[in-house]
């Protein structure tokens, strides 16, 4: 792999780098060998990470996952990085650096930093779990809604729930606030109320005797409004 290196401290000369599938959303590797080429040694505040970048250079992700690195002036090391890869599926370029931390990325001061092409697959929806009740009823297009979003990337997708109230019934104030109305909303406050879940994941919290899972780790999830089901009032799961 022959790129310009610049001279100075801080210096990285790139000797190979490949990458195998990912699916959008999920968690894979991707190894690179390199060598310091400069003349401070790489110490704990540096680490080699990447951006993906759409195909004309914009960036999608920007400040992915982070591998130490440490190096002597003259050292080669072969590194696995732990990549998350974009939502949604499609065409993207795979950008490596290097990243002084609250400092600055290596490309910053001259360095080369490789790119490959990359195609991104539809994440697999195999396995998911909708923790429905029951004795629910799904709107007519959840099921498709859901595989949609799933295979677009998300581990989590939760939507909105149309609760009927009875002659006698009162419609609960926590779910109240799960009236269907609107479109994706990524800055959802609450938990994903009888959400689908992919597999190693599973409900966490409950809301008025329901099933939800509220966010955790570094999953990838979605509230969709437009993902509905039906709920008689005063009816509890628990």
């Amino acid at each position: 792999m022959e790129h310009p290196v610049p001279s100075g401290p801080l210096a990285v000369r790139w000797l190979a780098c490949s990458v195998g599938e990912q699916r959008a959303g999920t968690l894979a590797t991707a190894r690179v060998e390199l060598e310091n080429a400069g003349l401070a040694a790489w110490a704990r505040r540096v680490n080699a990470s990447y951006h993906w970048l759409d195909e004309r250079g914009n960036p999608i992700v920007w400040d992915g996952l982070r591998t130490p690195v440490e190096l002597p002036p003259g050292g080669r090391a072969a590194l696995e990085l732990r990549l998350r890869a974009p939502i949604p599926p499609g065409a993207y370029r795979l950008a490596f650096d290097l990243v002084d931390e609250e400092r600055l990325w290596f490309a910053e001061v001259g360095n080369h930093a490789p790119e490959l092409e990359v195609e991104v697959l539809p994440r697999s929806a195999e396995g998911a779990v909708d923790w429905l009740p029951a004795d629910a009823e799904p709107a007519g297009d959840r099921a498709e809604r859901v595989r949609a979003a799933h295979e677009e990337g998300y581990a989590a997708v939760g939507g909105s729930l149309a609760v009927v109230s009875g002659r006698f019934g009162r419609i609960p104030p926590e779910l109240a606030a799960y009236a269907p109305g609107g479109g994706r909303n990524p800055a959802f406050a609450r938990p994903l109320l009888c959400p689908s879940l992919l597999p190693g994941l599973e409900p966490n919290a409950e809301v008025e005797g329901l099933p939800a899972w509220r966010p955790e780790g570094d999953e990838p999830w979605l509230y969709d409004g437009r993902i509905t089901a039906r709920l008689q009032a005063g009816r509890r799961a628990g």
